[in-house]
């Protein structure tokens, strides 16, 4: 294992933040939209003193023809001369928006979290529902996962520890990769685990959803489709280990659906997956908040990662 160097501080989350968190948890799911540039804004700032000393990154590594078809590669420093398990992170954007560089800050601030931890981390960009449906956006994780691992020497990368991480819609896509043999092939899905956060794991355009016509975008109509195309649907025993959060304050229906995937899970594998509860947190700082001082997340995420 690597000798890891000292952890220099992250900052803490303002006081003032959390109280705006508070007031707007408990009717997050009224403005979705402007909720979540709320928190975009809030943790850009408090992210611009993170430290991201001892990471590496090597930005715009295209893996296919579309604009989207880009990651960035975040790479530990002084750590050790691996190899490092690798977590591979898709963004989220209720399938029709987003970009794996949001701002300077998010989400980055994901993989610099697990870089400086001694863990190589992939910023996945993927197509749209803007042009492309699906399942445009998996087949795009599929060619990464791919990538990585035929690359794994030269990254410094261990391809047996291969971890895949989504939020959100990126939670959808990640999950539709690892558990539906139609995208993954008969090759298998390649994985030593994947880490769901917030995911959107049941495709549903219910009028309880705020983004039920963004998933239309990218699903259709049709109530049949919709279920087959549900990561959800597709859960059995074969699934790799999955570790499942979401928050107190979810977009409507996400935390049920997470919920759902861990029954499913539990009742296919035959034990239960670690699924972690972020208390005080809403949908969009689930995520905002790695790389701050508050870290028991993504502790728990690292000793998922390290089979603990």
């Amino acid at each position: 294992m690597a000798n890891h160097q000292p952890i220099a501080a992250e900052p803490p989350i303002p006081e003032e933040l959390w109280d705006l968190m508070a007031r707007i948890g408990p009717r997050w799911g009224s403005d979705v939209g402007g909720n979540v540039r709320r928190m975009v804004e809030a943790y850009s700032e408090v992210l611009k003193a993170s430290p991201k000393d001892g990471v590496a990154v090597t930005r715009d590594v295209a893996y296919g023809r579309h604009s989207r078809q880009r990651f960035d590669v975040f790479q530990p420093e002084g750590t050790g001369p691996g190899p490092y398990p690798a977590l591979l992170f898709v963004h989220g954007g209720a399938f029709v928006e987003g970009h794996r560089n949001r701002t300077d800050e998010i989400y980055s601030n994901v993989l610099y979290f697990f870089a400086r931890r001694g863990v190589v981390g992939v910023n996945i960009g993927y197509r749209l529902a803007d042009d492309s449906s699906y399942p445009a956006a998996s087949s795009d994780i599929a060619s990464v996962v791919d990538w990585v691992r035929e690359n794994a020497a030269e990254w410094r990368i261990d391809a047996a520890r291969i971890y895949l991480m989504g939020h959100s819609a990126g939670g959808a896509h990640a999950a539709s990769y690892a558990y539906d043999r139609r995208i993954h092939g008969d090759a298998g899905h390649g994985l030593a685990g994947l880490v769901i956060v917030s995911g959107r794991v049941r495709a549903d355009n219910l009028p309880e959803n705020p983004n039920a016509r963004k998933v239309e975008a990218y699903y259709g109509t049709d109530p049949r489709r919709l279920d087959d195309c549900s990561p959800v649907s597709h859960v059995d025993a074969n699934s790799p280990r999955t570790f499942i959060a979401f928050s107190e304050f979810e977009n409507p229906l996400i935390d049920v659906y997470c919920l759902e995937l861990a029954y499913r899970l539990a009742q296919a594998r035959r034990k239960a997956p670690p699924v972690y509860f972020l208390k005080r947190h809403n949908h969009t700082s689930a995520i905002a908040h790695f790389n701050t001082s508050e870290t028991a997340l993504g502790e728990a995420i690292l000793e998922f990662i390290h089979g603990r």
